[in-house]
């Protein structure tokens, strides 16, 4: 960090407690809600566990675009930020009560909070380099190592505390790590200066928004409190799965409308209207990778619980204290990976400057590498036996489980299909996006992370009433066809001529 501002390093560690929180907290999501009642879990079945999984995965992405509005017009970056971690923090400690109705309230508290500091901890940083250029790049990248440090240590020390002594107390360590994060970002903030500490507006349009922000809180009260009434009078009863997929439906017609709607304007040219529609494609790619990738959390951590060897050996046991490795555990190889990976894919695509291969080829092997990711983890799960999850916790003599390393490979390939689309996709927006738009389409670009994670959760849901093995290579399927599309059909590929 030596050369750079000096609020860079409060962020840096800021962004590292936060995503500890974020993912260690994460990591235990979907085996405490499968968990036996008796256990002190919630004893749901796989798809009511995985469609609240992918329900909270989408909103923490839906959230951060009503996050950036509110702190350019209302309150200011540094001040959402601060908001955003108290509430994230009283997030995690709600769920650490033992009751459902606190369980619940936490959720909704991390997704507003993760709204607030997410979208905004990552302007400031920008903020802190007003020439731009490579030193800006730099720090991004400093930044960028800070989140993966926190998302490796998260699941290691929520999902042990977790699995081995009590949930909650798992939940409580998530909450501890964004109070530290919270201590860390107050004693640096003076090092940030004035980077996005007031809105870009004037008073007058500050109190314009502020009402408009009012209303809308007031409507969608209003719309939960309607829901609710439907419910409880039985005239519409959904259950979670089924919300999940009209939510799906709903994210996806508004997303699709958006774009009709920009290609039907007359403000733009034939060439920008094609960038729009390249940008289309960037969207569309990245919700059948996130679909895919996100079953690292559900699908993928049920299998890890089941049907993959834990056992350490005797040895370990007398320094440690674990019999086993925790499932959640198995979260952190991704990020692992990104640390010891990420320098050389940024060193590759240097070299490979003058014969870069095309924005398309660089998505579709992404998809390809996350294709192939599950070939391999379904190639092993064929090797696990018919018995399904609720067979094993009946007579767990029936299960058959295989070894820690096709998991292991699988995120290797996930993680380098991650290098290949994730940056290349957000870099990408921001070239083609017509300037008045660039906003938004980045807004349109997480709206399509969010609509993989809600497919995810509907995909996940699966992993109970068909073979394990079908799962993932219905998942590599349609993964690895969408790839090859992209990276092979020319009329895609021209929507992308001239932008490298």
């Amino acid at each position: 960090m030596f050369g750079h501002p000096k609020g860079l390093r409060t962020l840096f560690f800021t962004e590292l407690w936060e995503r500890l929180s974020y993912y260690g907290m994460r990591a235990i999501l979907t085996l405490f809600l499968v968990d036996q009642v008796e256990n002190g879990g919630f004893g749901l079945d796989d798809r009511s566990a995985t469609a609240i999984y992918g329900l909270y995965t989408a909103m923490v992405y839906l959230v951060a675009l009503p996050g950036g509005w509110i702190a350019d017009r209302i309150l200011g970056m540094q001040r959402s930020v601060l908001i955003g971690g108290i509430v994230i923090a009283c997030g995690h400690f709600s769920m650490a009560v033992p009751t459902v109705y606190t369980f619940y309230l936490g959720l909704v508290l991390i997704v507003v909070g993760t709204g607030l500091l997410k979208p905004n901890i990552s302007a400031i940083v920008g903020e802190l380099y007003p020439e731009g250029g490579e030193r800006r790049d730099a720090g991004f990248s400093i930044y960028y190592m800070g989140i993966n440090i926190g998302a490796l240590v998260g699941p290691l020390v929520c999902g042990w505390l977790g699995e081995e002594i009590n949930w909650h107390l798992g939940f409580s360590a998530a909450g501890i790590g964004m109070v530290f994060g919270l201590i860390q970002y107050q004693l640096g903030r003076s090092n940030l200066n004035q980077a996005g500490l007031d809105p870009r507006v004037s008073s007058e349009e500050k109190s314009r928004a502020t009402r408009q922000l009012g209303l809308g809180v007031a409507g969608f009260l209003l719309v939960c409190c309607l829901l609710l009434v439907l419910r409880w009078t039985g005239v519409w009863i959904l259950t979670v799965s089924q919300f999940l997929e009209h939510f799906g439906i709903l994210i996806a017609l508004l997303t699709l409308g958006y774009f009709g709607w920009q290609f039907l304007s007359p403000r733009w040219n034939a060439d920008e209207k094609r960038r729009i529609g390249a940008i289309l494609i960037l969207v569309m790619a990245a919700t059948v990778f996130w679909a895919g990738f996100e079953q690292a959390g559900s699908s993928m951590t049920l299998f890890a619980e089941t049907f993959t060897h834990r056992s350490l050996p005797d040895w370990t046991t007398s320094i440690s204290g674990l019999t086993e490795i925790p499932a959640a555990w198995f979260q952190s190889i991704n990020p692992f990976y990104i640390i010891v990976l990420a320098p050389g894919f940024s060193w590759f695509w240097v070299r490979l400057q003058h014969m870069s291969p095309s924005i398309p080829v660089k998505l579709g092997s992404g998809l390809m590498l996350l294709a192939l990711g599950f070939v391999i983890l379904g190639w092993g799960a064929m090797y696990t036996g018919d018995a399904t999850r609720e067979d094993v916790e009946a007579i767990p003599e029936m299960v058959l489980i295989v070894s820690p390393n096709w998991l292991i490979v699988t995120y290797l390939l996930h993680t380098m299909g991650e290098l290949c689309l994730s940056p290349i996709g957000l870099s990408s927006v921001t070239k083609l996006s017509p300037k008045p738009l660039v906003g938004q389409m980045m807004g349109m670009w997480f709206m399509g992370a969010a609509l993989g994670n809600l497919l995810a959760g509907m995909i996940a849901g699966l992993f109970g009433s068909m073979e394990r093995y079908d799962l993932f290579w219905f998942v590599a399927f349609y993964s690895g066809l969408f790839g090859m599309l992209i990276a092979g059909w020319k009329p895609l590929r021209k929507l992308f001529s001239g932008i490298r």
